[in-house]
């Protein structure tokens, strides 16, 4: 078991991830290969046939079991309806969320494959296709464990645990604090029904698809949630100039409505939304800094130059909430 006054990961070595994999009934052919993740620990690994898997060691405290397997009948829900996501491995009793020594442990299937090009109008309509056949099966139910996207409560949070962070100088303190409370204010008008949400995957970033030739597989949906569609949407409109950003947005929502109307109302939700991860970012790191992966991973978090940037960014998002959504040009 692990020792109380250890980090949760603090005895995660692959010893203990192999006996973890074969107490499920595997034999692993070699060791496990740490991926790149840092919420729980994800392991590469491969069993007697050649066969790849993920592992996943959720992090302690963070979700429930309940939680974490509302997440896991979302995916078996979307295998069944053929949409790519990567649902985890069952046993023959049908859990896929199993226990380990005080760890929670599922198994995925690897998905091979490289992320999309968001400059390819291909790749763009393929995504925007894969969404819109996620979220046609995802609007049919409710999650009920899980949390629902909230901009007030989750900004509030944020905003506080950053000004409580020893980090900031007086200085960035001051101007942190008036610059969100600026934020909070601006943010006020956009909101939506609990019945405007939706089952969402919650954090639809380049490195959570994965594919080839026009052929993307969703994984990661620890982060799902009950969202707006656009949710899913609006981290692939990367492109800087406007032309580019039309395109797309267009090729984006030709692929989902092949599957699902948008509601075009939905889009002034981006920027609100760029501003919660923007803040939520900012937060995580300071909350999960206990952990010594963190520290490691992102030193310059501690710096006084990484919360400058952080104030600039700030600064710019305020200017772009105050400005007409370019997204209904």
């Amino acid at each position: 078991m692990v020792a109380a006054s250890a980090h949760p990961f603090a005895q995660l070595d692959p010893a203990r991830v192999v006996a973890a994999v074969e107490s499920l009934g595997f034999w692993v052919a070699d060791e496990p290969f740490a991926l790149n993740s840092y919420e729980n620990r994800v392991f590469s690994l491969r069993d007697e046939s050649g066969r790849r898997w993920v592992v996943k060691c959720y992090r302690p405290g963070r979700w429930s079991d309940e939680q974490i397997q509302e997440e896991h009948a979302f995916l078996w829900e979307l295998d069944q309806a053929d949409v790519p996501a990567c649902a985890p491995w069952r046993n023959e009793q049908g859990r896929s969320l199993h226990h380990y020594e005080g760890y929670r442990v599922a198994l995925f299937p690897h998905v091979a494959g490289q992320a999309p090009e968001l400059e390819n109008p291909a790749h763009l309509f393929a995504l925007g296709e894969l969404i819109g056949r996620l979220h046609s099966v995802s609007e049919q139910g409710r999650f009920v464990s899980r949390r629902m996207l909230d901009l007030d409560a989750m900004v509030a949070e944020s905003r506080e645990r950053v000004l409580h962070c020893p980090w900031l100088t007086q200085r960035q303190r001051r101007v942190y604090e008036r610059l969100t409370e600026s934020l909070c204010q601006a943010l006020t008008p956009y909101t939506w029904s609990p019945a405007a949400s939706i089952r969402v995957h919650g954090d639809c970033h380049l490195g959570n698809m994965l594919g080839r030739d026009e052929t993307f597989t969703l994984v990661d949906f620890d982060d799902a949630v009950m969202a707006p569609a656009v949710q899913d949407l609006w981290m692939l409109l990367t492109a800087q100039h406007e032309d580019d950003l039309r395109m797309q947005l267009s090729e984006i929502l030709e692929g989902y409505e092949q599957w699902r109307e948008f509601d075009r109302s939905e889009l002034e939700l981006i920027e609100p939304l760029r501003t919660l991860r923007l803040l939520r970012h900012s937060a995580w790191l300071v909350a999960r800094w206990e952990d010594p992966a963190f520290p490691r991973a992102f030193p310059w978090v501690i710096e006084e130059s990484f919360w400058d940037q952080q104030l600039r960014n700030l600064e710019q998002q305020r200017l772009a909430l105050q400005s007409p959504p370019r997204w209904l040009a």
